[in-house]
């Protein structure tokens, strides 16, 4: 599953700082930043809970982006 998910970041060297943090983060199979369009695509591994699994992207990107946002 897939979704995509609006988030509020200030730089693009932020961006893929969030973008890295997510890939690292249980349950995503693929996550993908575009500071342009302030969005984050989430892909899940099969079984996941994606309300869960974003909670922990979340946490994951304020650990190394504390001003981050996302939209959930």
């Amino acid at each position: 599953m897939k979704k995509t998910y609006k988030i509020d970041v200030d730089c693009a060297n932020c961006a893929n700082k969030m973008e890295a943090a997510a890939n690292k983060t249980e349950g995503v199979k693929n996550a993908s930043v575009n500071f342009m369009t302030l969005k984050m695509t989430v892909e899940f591994e099969d079984g996941s809970d994606p309300k869960a699994v974003m909670r922990e992207v979340l946490k994951s990107c304020k650990r190394v982006e504390d001003d981050c946002e996302i939209f959930i």
